[in-house]
């Protein structure tokens, strides 16, 4: 392993787990900056739905990369990747640990695991793929990147698009793209903490009580103030939606809190099968009987890790 790589620490895990109270006490163990790993928090104006950490829950910690975007505004993977890895770069230069926190598995893998998220298109090429119908473009991924299509849903125009972007753009197919960007090594070495839960009812337990929480501090308050466009990507965010549904007429209020509670729990499921993909995440168990202890014994890990990375592939 090239010792000019970037280490740093990631906190992943569900939804309610307690990673932002873990990530905070990392940073503060060793001198770190935290930088979220949300694809909602992005967002302005999303406060009490997004679970963003008040400024008591960050104690005094630096937070990167929450409230960059508005919520009409767009913003991709590829966005995150730049920007992400811009401010990595900055908070290790200035000689700090940068702590990732969040359970967007999909935008931490864009930092750790793809060299090259996002290939440069020439101008004009996406122009001419728009004026083009559904069927000319599902029948031009089928002829040139068949592997892309399988993936793919022949109605998912903008995925579509994207891949005959790269095929134009570049004379690589969206599949020989990503090949070579799995083979690139990354400029990164990340440790993975995962604070979980023995008993895994008490993290639905936690979900429940952290929805009507939110409740409490005026979530329904603030998706009405908000009123975002229900096509927009920041509205099908967990825990507007569903509200949504109740502001439109189409769900009574008890009915789409239970829908809310429901889909929190279902999308924390998703995010525990996507993390178990890291076959060298440490797991962080909140309710065991030594939790005091194992903490410590993970800020050692930690430690020895911002020192002496380990020489195992984060990913398979």
């Amino acid at each position: 392993m090239s010792e000019d790589k970037i280490r740093f620490i990631a906190v992943v895990g569900p939804t309610a787990s307690g990673k932002t109270e873990l990530a905070v006490s990392l940073a503060e163990a060793l001198d770190g900056e935290v930088l979220s790993c949300d694809s909602m928090q992005i967002y302005r104006g999303m406060d009490i739905g997004t679970a963003k950490p008040t400024p008591a829950e960050r104690r005094g910690i630096p937070h990167h990369l929450i409230d960059i975007v508005d919520p009409d505004a767009p913003f991709s993977c590829a966005d995150y990747k730049r920007l992400a890895e811009q401010t990595l770069r900055e908070v290790a230069a200035r000689g700090k640990t940068p702590v990732f926190c969040g359970g967007t598995g999909l935008y931490l893998d864009a930092v750790i695991s793809v060299a090259s998220f996002s290939p440069e298109i020439p101008d004009g090429v996406r122009q001419e793929l728009n004026a083009l119908s559904p069927e000319l473009l599902w029948e031009e991924l089928c002829r040139v990147d068949p592997e892309a299509a399988a993936k793919t849903h022949r109605n998912n125009r903008k995925r579509v698009i994207r891949a005959l972007e790269i095929y134009r753009g570049t004379g690589k197919t969206k599949t020989e793209w990503d090949r070579l960007s799995r083979l690139a090594p990354s400029p990164y070495e990340p440790l993975l903490i995962g604070p979980d839960f023995l008993d895994r009812s008490l993290l639905y337990r936690r979900i429940d009580d952290r929805v009507d929480q939110m409740l409490r501090l005026g979530l329904l308050e603030e998706a009405a103030a908000l009123n975002l466009d229900r096509r927009s990507t920041a509205a099908q965010a967990i825990g507007y939606k569903e509200l949504y549904l109740y502001l439109d007429g189409a769900l009574d209020l008890d009915s789409a809190v239970a829908l809310l509670k429901k889909n929190t729990r279902n999308y924390a499921k998703r995010q525990l099968t996507w993390f178990r993909r890291y076959p060298s995440l440490r797991r962080f168990y909140r309710d065991a009987p030594d939790s005091g202890d194992n903490f410590k014994n993970i800020v050692n890990i930690a430690e020895r890790h911002l020192t002496c990375p380990p020489r195992r592939a984060i990913l398979e």
